[in-house]
Formats: C-alpha cells, structure tokens, sequence
C-alpha cells in the first residue's frame, strides 16, 4: 500500500492520497514556494527599450560595440576566419577535452602574456578555455574555495556589477577596496593603495587588467608599480579580469601592461580574458583563464584542479569561439588585421569620447566632462545620479543604467549632440 501510494505522488505532485488511496485533495506546486525574481539590470534595461515606440530613442546601456550605424558590427577578420574554418573538410562535431581547444589555449596565454614570456618558456602556467570571462572567473572562484582555502576575494568600489554575485555564488565573502571617487569623477588613488596595504595576508584582488568597468579609469603605470609593490609585499593574489585587451587603446600589448609587469615583478597571478570585446565574438562566449606555479609541476597540480573544477561544472567548452580566434592568432597576416580593425574600433569610441564631451561643455555649464576623454575602453561613468538617469529615459528615450554608466559604443555621429543636449537638460537646476 505504501509503495502503491509513494507511486501515485511521482505521477501527480498535486493530490494527496489516504491510505485507501482516495484522494483527499489539491496540494500546492513543487514550485509555489519560488518567488519573482528582480529583473536584471541590464536585460531589463534592453526590454524596456525594445518597448519604447520613440524614433528618438537610443540605448547606451548594453556593453557591445556598434558602428556608426548603430549596428552590430563584426569584423572582416573573424568573417575570413570564419570561411576558412567552413571550406575544412576535416572539421567535426566532436566534444573538446575539459581544458578545450589546446592551441586557442595556448595562442591565447601568448596573447597576454607575450611571445617571449619567461613563465610560458618554462611551462609554469596552467591554462584552460572558458565560457567566456564570466565562465573563468565562476571556475576560478571555485578553485579558490574549494580547493584554495580562500574565504573571500577583495575587488574594487565600484566593480563589474556581476564580479559580487558570481564570487558569492562560488562561495566567497566579497570585500571591497576604495577605487573611485564619483563625486570628483576620479581615480582615489591614495585611498586604493592604502586598503590595498591593509588586505589580509595571503588573500586574493581582483584587479581590471585595463578600461576598468565601469568607470573607465585606470592607473598610471607608476600606480602599477606600486600596487604590485604593495601586493608583493602582503604576499597577495593578483586576479586579473582581462575583458578588453586591445579594445581599449587599439594596442593589445599595452592593454596588457600591467598583467606582464606583475608578471615580471614575480607574482604568481591569475588572469581570465574575454574574447567578447576585442574579437566581437560576444555570442560565442570565448575566454581563458590561466594561473601561474612557481614551477612546471606545481602548474600540472593547478591544472589537475582546474578540470577537476570544470568537469562537474559544464564538462568542456563549445568550438566555434575558439576556432575563430585560433584561427586569426595562428595566422600573421589575419593577425595584422585584427590588430588593424581592433584599432578602428578603439578610435571611434574614442572619438565619440571627444565628440561628446565638446558638446557637453557648449554653454558653459557648471559640470566638468573632462573625465569622459580621461576615462578609456567601452564605457563613460558620466557621474549623473540615478535621478537624472530616469529623467534622460523618461523624458529623452535614452537609455542607460542608474549608476549612469554610458556605453560609448552606443553613441554615434548621428546622435550625439542629441545625448548631449538631452543631458544638459536634465541636470539643468
């Protein structure tokens, strides 16, 4: 009778059975205690302007790059690769292994770290394909607290609005050290290295490799120094989030300075890249993400945890991605053109960046804007409030998110002196 009745509650979740089997009534859902979530802010953000009938409307909200046009843009190195990978015969379905494409992994640790890097000559780096860099950064929260001992990751104020929920979700306590100065649109530099000095021993920062998200502002090479100095000498973890190399000065080696400087200052670090960005692939979710052993054996065991890691997690990476980029870093003259058509995309951000700002500053308002031109990469922190950024959608159609994060990308010839405009009108007393 038990079995008959535990069979019949499989069957049906949603009746209640007597011991004659009668049934006694409705229960609720498996699912009724589950309630409505928050909106995301970003994809609410996009279905409100899908929604918004204006013809003036425009969205800054979302980081991809668009042209001119406004458009989704890809580039004609990726479109060749692309062909090239089409017309092999040899090409097959076939799942990746947990570290993914080998030879992406690796042209993407050179990619970062250089050609004539002294940690990859002596194989002291253990590096895997992920979903993208949010992909690497979940594995790699794992991989600290649950194999490392780590109980929290320290990133700056503000950060990427999804470092917090993926650490904590990886079970770390996130902390935070002081980054930005909203109120004078600056980096508070003097405040950074002095929480930097007092971090914990041992514990692991989370440092934006370049065009910090969302702010836009990095440190001068001799901050560099001295953060290394400083995180050096508390025997800290450098974790760097690289999702712009290239992207934000045209030059990816340069946007890779401070990874190889603290490389060469001796940090074992880790770092995770996006290939989102840089190499347009946003849908194809390509990443890495590579941490450095003291030696070539110590690198093998971090690479033994890491697929231990990944294996429950999602098992091995998808293809496509991976092919694209190995396919353009494995060729020189695909690679010139990335370089080249990198480039073009950095130069119009900022020359949105320039053009903004001088419209901003026509009829001499009380605000500053040169921060906009300071500030690099994908995205303006404009430093307007969460009021004003309501007033700019409500009134103006346009759309960013509250912290007043301004995706350039979305910004074009076409509508830019009508941002600015709309703008200078909401903040107007």
């Amino acid at each position: 009778m038990i079995l008959r009745n535990l069979s019949r509650r499989a069957v049906t979740s949603t009746k209640h059975w007597n011991q004659n089997g009668n049934v006694l009534g409705r229960s609720l859902s498996h699912w009724s205690q589950y309630e409505m979530g928050p909106p995301d802010p970003i994809v609410g953000l996009n279905e409100a302007y899908a929604l918004d009938d204006s013809p003036m409307k425009i969205n800054v909200g979302v980081g991809a790059y668009r042209g001119d046009n406004g458009l989704p843009s890809v580039l004609p190195c990726v479109r060749e690769a692309e062909k090239l990978i089409m017309s092999d015969t040899g090409l097959n379905h076939e799942y990746l292994g947990i570290v993914g494409d080998t030879q992406f992994v690796n042209l993407a640790l050179k990619f970062v770290y250089g050609d004539d890097s002294k940690v990859l000559a002596e194989n002291r780096v253990a590096g895997v394909q992920t979903l993208s860099g949010t992909g690497g950064l979940r594995v790699f929260g794992e991989l600290l607290s649950k194999k490392g001992g780590h109980t929290h990751i320290y990133v700056p104020d503000p950060t990427w609005g999804n470092h917090k929920a993926i650490f904590t979700n990886a079970g770390l306590e996130v902390r935070t050290y002081r980054y930005y100065d909203s109120e004078n649109s600056a980096l508070q530099f003097e405040n950074t290295i002095k929480d930097i000095k007092e971090v914990p021993e041992g514990s692991c920062v989370l440092l934006h490799a370049c065009a910090h998200n969302p702010t836009g502002m990095d440190p001068t090479p001799e901050q560099w120094a001295e953060l290394s100095k400083a995180m050096k000498e508390k025997n800290l973890l450098p974790f760097f989030d690289c999702a712009y190399q290239g992207f934000a000065s045209g030059n990816a080696p340069q946007d890779a300075f401070a990874i190889r400087m603290f490389v060469e200052d001796g940090h074992d670090l880790a770092t995770v890249q996006s290939f989102s960005k840089n190499f347009g692939l946003y849908g194809q979710r390509t990443g890495a993400l590579s941490i450095i052993g003291a030696d070539e054996l110590e690198a093998k065991k971090v690479l033994s945890q890491l697929k231990m890691t990944i294996r429950p997690m999602y098992s091995n990476p998808p293809k496509h991605g991976a092919q694209i980029v190995k396919t353009i870093l494995s060729n020189e003259r695909l690679t010139n053109d990335f370089i080249d058509q990198c480039k073009e995309m950095a130069d119009r951000i900022n020359s949105m960046r320039v053009a903004l700002r001088s419209s901003l500053e026509e009829g001499q308002q009380d605000r500053s804007w040169d921060h906009i031109t300071k500030q690099i990469g994908m995205f303006a922190y404009s430093g307007l409030t969460k009021e004003e950024v309501t007033a700019l959608r409500d009134k103006h159609h346009i759309y960013c998110t509250l912290d007043g994060r301004i995706s350039m990308a979305g910004v074009t010839t076409g509508n830019v002196t009508y941002m600015a405009d709309a703008i200078k009108d909401v903040i107007s007393p």
